[in-house]
């Protein structure tokens, strides 16, 4: 069985022959941080919406809800202090 020899092994660096031209050059860390803020943001939308037919419609509702939970502790904290009372005796 004859062995197969990569031609463009051990060619990594441009001053003996190797693809100097098609190197990629890694970013400034300030712009990878950029970067990879924005992939995590973009995967944290795409599973926030995971098996969820209207997304759109599931955070309205939970926006209507927080309103509606903070429309109910501010008419109770206005009629009589509301909160728990100590009985101290």
């Amino acid at each position: 069985m004859p062995w197969r020899v990569n031609k463009s092994m051990g060619m990594c660096l441009p001053c003996l022959g190797g693809a100097g031209e098609d190197a990629v050059e890694t970013p400034d860390p300030e712009t990878r941080r950029r970067q990879l803020a924005e992939a995590a943001e973009k995967r944290q939308k795409e599973s926030s919406g995971r098996g969820i037919k209207n997304p759109e419609a599931v955070e309205r509702k939970k926006r209507q809800q927080e309103e509606m939970e903070k429309q109910a502790m501010m008419s109770s904290s206005t009629s009589g202090g509301g909160g728990l009372r100590w009985q101290v005796g």
